[in-house]
């Protein structure tokens, strides 16, 4: 999360709750050596960031909220992009109780957090809610774009109570998907949000080599840069806005399409940490080797099995990379080792934004009162 101070004038919050369910601990311990000088006694300093709760999402993408009794009230102060969504029902949909979901203003001197959407606000401070901010109240920075397409951020130091992104570190982490090993069981409603990974047979042979569906194309992007060089090598059928639109048998869905070839790019269109969006988990979803272009490859090992993608910098060269394609549909054993792995996980890609809504809800329960703010957002998000 980032660096939080406590909030002026915050006072106690009215919020009681209790944890749900059991959250891991990150501890990171830096020691001093000790010094030894004569007869006096030797001293060992410890530097400890201790008790950073990060949500695991290969293991509880979904946690219910049982035993939790408080009520909530969450404000959407503007729905993200300027369109219109019907509020969801967090019980129903995520066995998450005890939220009252609501995007009507006169709720604002009531309600326990504000959900604010960066995009609204980056360009026009005066869009945030009205002062004097209600006693205890949250404001939630929720924003799933890149730093390189997050503008202003600098207009908000101080003001945030939470962050809710697609940073491992936010205080309400949402990713674009995640894996569940099969070995975890779900329970109740989360079983229905969840699909298994099928491993393909070594027989199969799909009958196009690389997809790449791309809207947003920019000669200055990484990405099309990398395009040019391996469309020398391979043939790279090309989708989207900035390319062949999307064969009308496939409904217009992405994975659909891509279940016809054996490689899909998946290729960010900045390189962040965690910056790891539905292009790699539409690949994923439709059984094709992802090869991408985005944070380093130990940063996407975090989210994927190291076998279950290829990186472009694994390779010296993009021809390089190209030749290697080209011998994985030559060689079918070596190709499956890529795909071997996803019979044991299933992948769960969040609905946007109802899950995202619930979660915060979920989080602002927990909470125990704290109303710290976050007082370098600017510094975390574009580290």
């Amino acid at each position: 999360m980032g660096v939080v101070a406590p909030q002026r004038a915050a006072g106690r919050s009215f919020i009681t709750s209790h944890r749900a369910g059991k959250k891991k601990c990150h501890v990171t311990v830096l020691k001093t050596t000790s010094l030894m000088c004569g007869a006096t006694a030797g001293f060992l300093f410890f530097l400890a960031v201790c008790l950073v709760y990060l949500p695991d999402p290969f293991t509880q993408p979904l946690s219910p909220t049982a035993g939790v009794s408080s009520e909530v009230t969450l404000l959407i102060w503007t729905h993200p992009f300027g369109r219109y969504r019907r509020l969801p029902d967090c019980e129903a949909l995520y066995q998450i109780s005890g939220c009252t979901l609501t995007d009507d203003w006169r709720a604002y001197p009531q309600a326990d957090a504000v959900i604010i959407h960066h995009r609204e606000i980056a360009t026009n401070v005066s869009e945030l809610p009205p002062d004097p901010r209600p006693r205890a109240q949250k404001w939630i920075w929720m924003n799933f774009e890149s730093p390189t397409h997050t503008r202003g951020l600098w207009r908000f130091e101080g003001i945030f109570n939470l962050t809710m992104t697609y940073r491992l570190d936010s205080d309400i982490f949402v990713p674009y998907g995640h894996l569940i090993p099969l070995s975890h069981r779900l329970q109740g409603a989360h079983q229905h949000h969840v699909r298994a990974l099928r491993g393909p047979s070594p027989s199969h042979r799909r009958p196009r080599l690389v997809a790449w569906v791309i809207s947003n194309w920019s000669e200055s992007h990484a990405r099309v840069a990398f395009y040019y060089q391996l469309s020398h090598y391979v043939q790279v059928d090309v989708f989207g806005r900035a390319g062949r639109p999307l064969p009308e048998d496939t409904n217009g869905s992405v994975v659909r399409l891509v279940k016809r070839y054996q490689f899909y790019l998946a290729l960010e269109n900045s390189q962040h940490t965690d910056y790891i969006t539905e292009k790699l988990w539409n690949a994923v979803l439709a059984g094709a080797i992802p090869v991408v272009l985005g944070p380093s490859r130990d940063n996407y090992e975090r989210f994927l099995p190291p076998e279950a993608f290829i990186h472009v910098d694994d390779f010296p060269t993009v021809r390089g990379l190209a030749q290697y394609l080209l011998l994985l549909r030559r060689n079918p054993a070596r190709l499956q080792r890529h795909l071997d792995w996803r019979r044991s996980y299933s992948i769960h890609r969040p609905t946007f934004w109802s899950e995202h809504y619930c979660t915060a809800c979920r989080r602002v329960r927990n909470a125990k009162g704290r109303t710290d703010v976050v007082t370098d957002i600017t510094g975390w998000f574009q580290s």
